[in-house]
């Protein structure tokens, strides 16, 4: 059986085009920086355990919840703890630009099981300079059943109608997504958003629609919103799609996602700059975007892969037995009013868009918030 099994692992890592390496000892163990939650528990069990399985090398995994001070920190003190980091593609474009990552090699990624080249076979731009793009999430709005007798939010507006949906909401503490769900109310057209926004009119009608939310409690980590609506202190919440479903399915949480005005956007692996084992990070990435385990992630948690020849191969949740092709942001029936965020427009504006977001947030924006001191 051992040698049986060490024929299936040799196997299984050259149909990837993996290198057959020994063991390595705990102590030079693979450091990823990731998200922590439902997330990381099904990153374990499709990419972690199997890589270690494969190659031997441990994998230690580090939280964050998102943004790139503390990578800015690292790599201006020389001192970089994460040998890889999964980040979001608006924060990966931002931190190539100001040298916070080492690009990476364009054939990196694995050809797809038929031959496909991956340039064909990943979804458009998931390659890029510094990062590759693995999964499309969301960030949905979500309530709970039984907080509206009788009827139940269908579009992104229900959000600001604190008349026939009241009750305490839940936002993430971001200008991103807030600002163009805000519009969104106002019915400007998805493809105008950006446009709007990039003037001092758009981001002023924005921040006075959120300014019209009786109660807010602004979250950090992305565990906090469905934490939030299971125990009853918010009726609406926005958050990660994958998120909100672990708690349906986990925790019988009675909360629903609407999925009116999602925003669908990029997570990609980046290697940050004066990373200690940079060769171990590509060898990673390139196991962890195959057609095979993006297929595996996505079955644990409804984030669609990025890699056209995976989403086919999506089936069932291994617990469960749900068709988790029904639950993934770019499946036709949730995606019919998506937006797709302008990570590019983000990584462009993102210091001044934080700084102006944190001065209304301060202001006007305190007089609402639940765990936003006014000055």
């Amino acid at each position: 059986m051992a040698v049986a099994r060490r024929l299936i692992l040799a196997l299984g890592l050259m149909l990837a085009g993996l290198p057959a390496s020994a063991a390595t000892p705990a102590d030079d163990a693979l450091v990823v920086l990731s998200w922590g939650g439902a997330y990381e528990r099904a990153q374990r069990e499709a990419l972690f355990a199997p890589f270690t399985a494969l190659t031997g090398r441990e994998v230690e995994v580090h939280q964050y919840d998102g943004g790139l001070e503390a990578l800015g920190r690292a790599v201006a003190d020389g001192e970089v703890p994460w040998d890889l980091i999964d980040m979001t593609r608006s924060d990966a474009m931002a931190a190539c630009e100001a040298g916070l990552l080492a690009p990476l090699p364009p054939d990196l990624a694995a050809p797809a099981p038929d031959g496909t080249p991956p340039a064909r076979d990943f979804l458009p731009d998931a390659i890029g300079r510094c990062a590759l793009t693995h999964t499309v999430f969301a960030t949905v709005v979500a309530y709970r059943r039984d907080a509206f007798p009788g009827r139940r939010p269908t579009a992104i507006a229900d959000l600001f109608d604190q008349q026939r949906f009241p009750g305490p909401r839940a936002l993430q503490r971001t200008p991103a997504v807030n600002l163009e769900w805000a519009l969104r109310s106002y019915r400007v057209p998805r493809e105008e958003l950006y446009r709007l926004l990039s003037t001092p009119r758009g981001l002023r009608l924005a921040l006075e629609r959120l300014a019209e939310l009786e109660t807010i409690h602004w979250w950090e980590a992305g565990d906090t919103p469905a934490r939030l609506l299971a125990e009853g202190r918010v009726v609406m919440a926005s958050g990660y799609n994958g998120r909100f479903f672990d708690a349906m399915l986990r925790e019988d949480a009675p909360i629903e996602i609407l999925w009116d005005a999602q925003v669908q956007e990029h997570e990609a692996w980046a290697i940050p700059r004066g990373a200690a084992r940079p060769e171990a990070a590509r060898e990673f990435i390139r196991f962890a975007t195959t057609t095979e385990r993006l297929a595996e992630l996505a079955r644990r948690i409804p984030y669609g892969p990025a890699r056209r020849s995976a989403a086919l191969q999506v089936t069932t949740h291994p617990e469960s037995g749900l068709d988790m092709r029904l639950h993934i942001p770019t499946h036709p029936l949730n995606a019919a009013g998506a937006i797709i965020k302008d990570e590019a427009w983000y990584a462009r504006t993102r210091a001044r868009l934080d700084d102006h977001f944190e001065a209304w947030l301060a202001t006007d924006g305190c007089h609402r918030s639940v765990n936003v001191p006014c000055p």
